[in-house]
């Protein structure tokens, strides 16, 4: 397929349907770092810096890819909903639409939008579609299929009722059961937001939690990993492209324009590519979607994790939100650049906030984080080697 990728960000969707065989034709994307990611890694490909300057598209192109902002529908952002300014742009999309029925159209972004103003982003969405005559399905999918890092997004996927492609083939027509994984503090690595500590603590088990979008302003939002000898590490801005799938240093081009930090952003921003990789496949080859995996009692003021438009009815979907789970792996073999230590500043924090929580945390995982500190403040209070030299004289 010839596609259109719009919010494209560093390419994260574009790059793994050209995996699967597709060819981005345009690429959309406002902000100055991500264009030189885009640049650098697309050259020759059409850059469109605005999308409500972009008038229309081009005449072959067979799918849209759009990654909208989601800043106004994260937890983590205004919580705004479709309205707000920057994921009201999705809006967009329609009016491109409007002027070129694009046979596909894959829209990505937060699973919390499924929630937010009681169902309306996604109800807003649904009925744009269902107005220019196209069929639709969705699906909450994690990365964990793909990769060690826990990050649940919505996919949705909609035709041209004229088009012979159903949706549901697409997005719904592959599930995996996950290994149960035996993990312990001793063995595995364990991810978690250091940030936190009093409510909501990301905390994954041989893995990461989500990569955040860190700071507009640049300040670097990685998590942290408890790693198995002990040691807590944040890790390398090369190992953080990984987890999403990318090449080692695929947005250091936006050092030309930014600060180095602000590449945590990025990475934290982009589509995980594996997942963009499955979706292609699947837009090249679809497969059969089990029509006994619908269920009727859809609520669209709490739409649930999976759903599908059968044809005339809106309905719920029984499935889980892996497609795949390909091997890999322990997270501390994962890492293939050192990590820096989380400094006595930030694990004290952490762990100040843990007094007064009630969160539960695993046996054993506060007290290291405490070996920790320990370790971090004699490292900070051991003389320097001119001051020993002086304490030497």
């Amino acid at each position: 397929m010839k596609v259109a990728g719009l919010f494209a960000g560093i390419g994260g969707f574009e790059l793994g349907l050209s995996r699967s065989g597709h060819e981005a034709q345009l690429l959309c994307e406002i902000w100055s770092p991500a264009q030189s990611v885009l640049r650098a890694r697309y050259p020759g490909i059409p850059l469109v810096s605005d999308v409500t300057t972009l008038n229309s598209l081009p005449c072959s192109t067979d799918a849209i890819v759009a990654g909208f902002p989601c800043q106004d529908l994260s937890q983590a952002g205004h919580t705004l909903g479709i309205d707000g300014s920057r994921s009201g742009l999705v809006g967009h999309v329609f009016r491109l639409l409007d002027s070129h029925k694009v046979p596909v159209v894959v829209l990505e972004n937060v699973s919390f939008m499924l929630h937010l103003g009681r169902g309306k982003a996604l109800s807003t969405i649904i009925d744009a579609f269902e107005e220019r005559g196209y069929r639709w399905a969705y699906r909450v999918v994690n990365s964990l299929a793909f990769l060690p890092q826990r990050r649940e997004r919505v996919l949705f996927v909609a035709t041209r009722r004229d088009v012979e492609i159903d949706p549901a083939d697409i997005i719904l027509a592959d599930e995996r059961s996950p290994p149960k994984i035996e993990t312990s503090l001793d063995t595995h690595g364990h991810g978690f937001y250091w940030t936190e500590g009093i409510r909501g603590l990301g905390w994954a088990p041989d893995a990461i939690p989500t990569l955040k979008n860190g700071s507009t302003v640049g300040i670097a939002s990685p998590p942290a990993i408890l790693l198995p000898d002990g040691r807590v590490i944040l890790p390398d801005i090369r190992d953080a492209e990984r987890l999403q799938g990318f090449e080692p240093n695929w947005t250091e081009p936006a050092e030309t324009v930014a600060r180095p930090s602000m590449r945590w952003s990025l990475a934290g921003n982009a589509v995980t590519v594996p997942i963009a990789e499955w979706l292609g496949g699947r837009l090249a080859q679809p497969g059969h979607y089990d029509r006994s995996r619908d269920d009727h009692r859809l609520q669209e003021t709490k739409w649930p994790r999976a759903a599908r438009l059968n044809g005339a009815q809106r309905v719920a979907v029984r499935i889980s939100a892996f497609p795949d789970w390909r091997p890999r792996p322990a997270i501390h073999h994962f890492l293939q650049h050192p990590g820096r230590p989380l400094s006595a500043r930030a694990t004290r924090g952490f762990l100040s906030r843990t007094e007064r929580s009630t969160l539960r945390f695993a046996d054993g995982f506060l007290e290291r984080l405490r070996v920790h500190l320990s370790r971090m403040e004699a490292v900070a209070e051991s003389p320097r080697p001119l001051e020993k030299q002086r304490a030497a004289a």
